[in-house]
């Protein structure tokens, strides 16, 4: 099979960006698809560490400062009337056309900013191959759990969610990851982790007043205000992310909002480290209470949950995430689900 692969333009696929997490989605489905044999195109910013057959620059490096200014890359807006956006999605859409045969198929991350791209090529397949956001357009879908295609199921009802039908061509694949880039530990250190943006309904504020309660170390790391009785490290890179996380005790991912998956916590259990969550969203999904972590609703739980996750198994924690996310258990499903859509090009649903 041969793969179209776009990037978002205001980030580069390289190491530097993983913290963007459709930036790592795109960096590790180039490289499951092409250690399965398939021909990937990726249409990117100037600089690439992805596998690929061929890279394509949509945006210069310096067109790609100039939209990200003074904020962080993950601050970035996805507007696709933008000129940024405009030109990165004309001069994907330009070397599409141009290497495209039949069968192949478009893969797009950036929902309606990256649109434009399936709009220039209406008689090809465009997946968006990781729904985590809203702003979904594409007949063909990949979403990162059902609790998130649900929420999309009841958005695009009309607010009536008995007018939701189910849609043929979706699929539920979860994120992915190496288990190489987070070791595993089962010699925990006397600190919990708290590693994600500080804004509120990241529900970080739940992990300082546990920690606070229980007179125990909270590590922050994020972008963000810092706050108050914690050790904050600022935004770390993957490898001290890996160390980190394979050491803490457990990691904090108490999420306020529908959660669509949340990396971090499959990081973190890829580590042999329990989690602490909330108990909506993705982590309904992933997290079974008192096997590899906690999922609460009141404070009282989130507690209990901090003192009783030295009980759990450490070493179990991590098989069962490296079977169920790893990049060669992933690779397989969305192999399986691009063979279904070739049908279509016969007998379809009949097939």
């Amino acid at each position: 099979m041969r793969f179209h692969v776009c990037a978002l333009p205001h980030t580069n696929t390289t190491k530097e960006y993983l913290a963007c997490a459709y930036t790592a989605k795109v960096i590790n489905f180039c490289r499951m698809m092409k250690e399965r044999g398939h021909t990937v195109f990726l249409y990117a910013g100037e600089t690439n560490e992805a596998m690929c057959d061929e890279h394509i620059t949509v945006v210069s490096e310096a067109e790609r400062k100039a939209h990200v200014g003074t904020k962080h890359f993950t601050e970035a807006p996805f507007d696709w009337t933008m000129p940024f956006w405009q030109k990165a999605n004309a001069k994907a859409a330009e070397a599409i056309k141009v290497r495209a045969q039949k069968e192949d198929f478009i893969c797009v991350i950036g929902g309606l900013a990256q649109k434009p791209i399936a709009d220039a090529m209406p008689h090809m397949i465009t997946v968006e191959f990781g729904i985590g956001y809203g702003g979904v357009f594409s007949k063909y879908r990949v979403f990162e759990s059902y609790a998130w295609m649900h929420m999309v199921y009841g958005a695009q009802s009309g607010g009536d969610p008995h007018r939701s039908d189910g849609h043929w061509w979706d699929e539920v694949i979860p994120g992915y990851l190496d288990p190489e880039m987070f070791p595993f530990s089962a010699k925990k250190e006397d600190y919990y982790l708290y590693i994600g943006r500080l804004v509120d309904r990241k529900g970080y504020s739940i992990a300082v007043d546990t920690c606070k309660v229980l007179d125990k170390k909270l590590i922050v790391c994020g972008q963000g205000k810092a706050p108050e009785g914690v050790e904050y490290l600022g935004v770390v890179g993957p490898e001290e992310r890996g160390f980190l996380m394979s050491r803490a005790k457990a990691v904090f991912v108490p999420t306020l909002y529908v959660e669509p998956f949340a990396n971090v916590h499959v990081e973190a259990m890829t580590c042999g480290t329990p989690v602490i969550t909330t108990d909506w969203g993705v982590f309904t999904e992933t997290v079974v209470n008192g096997f590899n972590g906690y999922r609460c609703r009141m404070m009282r739980e989130f507690i209990e949950a901090a003192m009783h996750v030295d009980k759990l198994d450490y070493h179990a924690i991590r098989k069962h995430a490296v079977s169920s996310y790893s990049l060669d258990f992933i690779g397989a499903r969305y192999e399986d689900y691009f063979k279904r859509l070739l049908t279509l090009w016969g007998d379809g649903w009949y097939a």
